[in-house]
């Protein structure tokens, strides 16, 4: 390399100069914080239709022009501003939401820091309308972001608040370039309505677009109404092939909507989460949706899901993220272990008699394949029944169809399945037999069995498998887990913080089957772990753990590894493809699929079961037709 040429840039040989410490001016200030607040059109309607809820509006109309860019107007029918306090509306830092600490640790409004106004007018040209509901007129005011130079005018506007956010950008022409086509703009305006309007059935929403009406959604005040606001925004199929519940624990509220591991899809864009009515995106509730569904969905599926949790607004934080977007709990293990136990139970208390698996039929008799591979499921299930009784006990462990068989003879010593089949009428489908009786076995892998009203086709080792597992798990969490002393301790060396958290979670460790001591201030020693783990990288394991424990205030790995042997134990223990089954030996298998949690699926999340109707067979052969 030539000595001549220096290896660094010229400004970085240039001795800096001394620079005075001054004050920004109050627009580019504001400009700053739109930097944070107004990313795209979306985000001016999402926090200008979030001042509509605060004001409590009955109905919000929002009209956009060019995707935003050109004109966005919204409307409400809400309390209004006073006349006195429209340039305070205009300006940072002014709110009605908060005025001390305490309020800031309880909020319950959708804004509170007082830099939406302001933000958004210092990129736009503003104009401000609203009413009081005793006010004589309305009052208008524009602004540009300089917080001066305010003059309220008369207006006739009705009560209420109209603002109206024109040519979004045009001081900020570097901002404008970033944004997308008009249609990808609009796109976005109009996925955010409508999550939005998902968190408040109690208002009205009109959205037009370039003077077209997209959507009017009429306030939705009762079951059905908001089950078809929730038809209109997520489709018709989503109610059919989802399980309403309500769980409620340690002051905390889950409602909502969650759709059937069959009802699963490709992407996350039908995952709608609400913390006291605020949309949100939480890893952690993330985290205790993915557990929840891990062994229920097939591989690269997503679960769908519209929920709405509820807590005492001290035991959240709204104030984590400058859009409202994220927010942080103060109790997060309980809220994750809150999510995974009631989204869990839902899942586990859905038996055959709730539901019917089915295969659509198309009109002119076709089958559609898309189904065939994801078959909807029809859901009957009462919410309040699931959580309000104990649900119903599995039988005792049984890895062999012969074992099987022994379980269903003593649980039905009267019954003779393969004899009342070829004898007798079949009887009523009750809760003892919603699965009806076999008939044959198909291919040596699919057991046709009929009831009063079709026929059931049940893969036999998938159903097996997930009986096995079930069973399994049980049984694994019914005691004291066994642990086996390891023949040489496993001395680890971590960071001061992780030997604090280990020394701090050793009842958690010694409860999943570890002795887990520590050592020195950066050292930990394993001395003993669960005995069904086997050959696995121990050390590494520990580390997950405390990572996970760190980040998420909790750990599932163990239980993950845990429940990946049990599959493992539970697919080799169950029944084969092609081994031939006797009518008994299948009547027993549907028998306990009945008595299942989470039978629907195997433990690779593909479909058990699925029936077909008597109506469903005269439409193959068009019979009646």
């Amino acid at each position: 390399m030539d000595k001549n040429i220096s290896i660094y840039p010229p400004s970085a040989l240039l001795i800096p100069k001394l620079m005075r410490i001054h004050s920004l001016p109050i627009q580019l200030i504001n400009q700053i914080a739109a930097g944070e607040v107004v990313e795209r059109p979306s985000s001016v309607v999402k926090e200008l239709v979030e001042n509509c809820f605060d004001a409590g509006a009955g109905q919000i109309t929002i009209e956009v022009e060019q995707g935003g860019t050109r004109l966005i107007k919204i409307r409400d029918d809400g309390c209004g501003i006073v006349k006195e306090d429209l340039p305070l509306a205009l300006s940072r830092h002014a709110t009605s939401k908060i005025a001390t600490l305490q309020d800031l640790e309880q909020v319950s409004s959708m804004g509170f820091r007082g830099e939406a106004l302001p933000s958004i007018s210092s990129v736009a040209r503003l104009t401000l309308i609203s009413r009081t509901k005793d006010a004589e007129c309305a009052w208008c005011v524009t602004a540009d972001g300089s917080e001066r130079n305010f003059n309220p005018q008369p207006d006739p506007h009705p009560q209420g608040t109209t603002i109206d956010v024109r040519d979004l950008f045009y001081n900020t022409p570097a901002r404008r370039k970033f944004l997308k086509t008009e249609k990808t703009e609009f796109a976005h305006i109009e996925t955010l309505i409508k999550r939005m309007a998902l968190s408040r059935f109690d208002i009205g929403f009109t959205l037009t677009h370039n003077q077209k009406e997209v959507f009017n959604l009429k306030p939705a005040k009762t079951d059905s109404a908001q089950e078809q606001r929730i038809g209109n925004i997520c489709g018709s199929t989503f109610i059919e092939n989802s399980v309403k519940i309500e769980f409620s624990a340690s002051g905390l509220h889950l409602t909502g909507w969650v759709g059937l591991p069959t009802f699963s899809r490709s992407q996350q864009d039908m995952q709608f989460f609400y913390v006291n009515g605020r949309l949100i995106r939480d890893k952690l509730v993330a985290h205790a949706v993915k557990q929840a569904f891990q062994d229920v969905l097939f591989h690269g599926r997503h679960p769908v899901f519209v929920l709405y949790l509820t807590l005492d607004p001290t035991l959240v934080d709204v104030n984590a993220h400058p859009a409202k977007l994220e927010v942080r709990f103060r109790e997060g293990r309980l809220v994750h272990d809150f999510l995974f136990t009631a989204l869990h139970r839902s899942l586990a208390d859905l038996r055959p008699e709730h539901s019917i698996s089915r295969i659509e039929i198309a009109a002119n008799g076709q089958t559609n394949s898309e189904v065939l591979s994801q078959p909807a499921t029809r859901q009957y299930f009462n919410s309040a029944a699931a959580f309000n009784h104990r649900p119903p006990q599995q039988s005792s462990l049984t890895l062999t169809v012969a074992e099987t068989i022994k379980s269903y003879a003593s649980l039905y010593p009267e019954d003779k399945p393969s004899q009342k089949h070829q004898d007798q009428p079949l009887p009523e489908t009750t809760v003892n037999a919603p699965l009806g009786y076999a008939v044959a076995h198909l291919h040596n892998i699919y057991i046709l069995a009929e009831t009063p009203t079709g026929i059931i086709l049940v893969d036999t080792h998938a159903a097996h498998e997930r009986i096995t597992y079930e069973r399994l798990k049980q049984q694994y969490h019914q005691g004291a887990i066994p642990s086996q002393p390891l023949l040489l301790p496993i001395k680890i060396n971590v960071s001061s913080s992780e030997a604090d958290l280990a020394e701090q979670e050793y009842e958690f460790f010694n409860s999943l089957g570890f002795e887990l001591n520590r050592s020195g201030p950066e050292t930990i020693i394993l001395r003993s772990t669960p005995a069904l783990l086997g050959n696995i990288d121990k050390e590494k394991l520990i580390r997950d753990v405390l990572a996970d424990i760190s980040v998420h205030g909790m750990s599932l790995r163990i239980q993950e590894q845990t429940n990946q042997l049990l599959a493992t134990i539970a697919c080799h223990g169950s029944v084969r493809a092609h081994r031939r089954l006797t009518i008994e030996e299948m009547n027993a298998l549907l028998r306990d699929m009945e008595q299942t949690e989470r039978i629907g699926q195997c433990n690779h999340g593909r479909p058990t079961w699925i029936e077909l109707s008597t109506q469903d067979l005269d439409k193959f052969f068009l019979r009646g037709q």
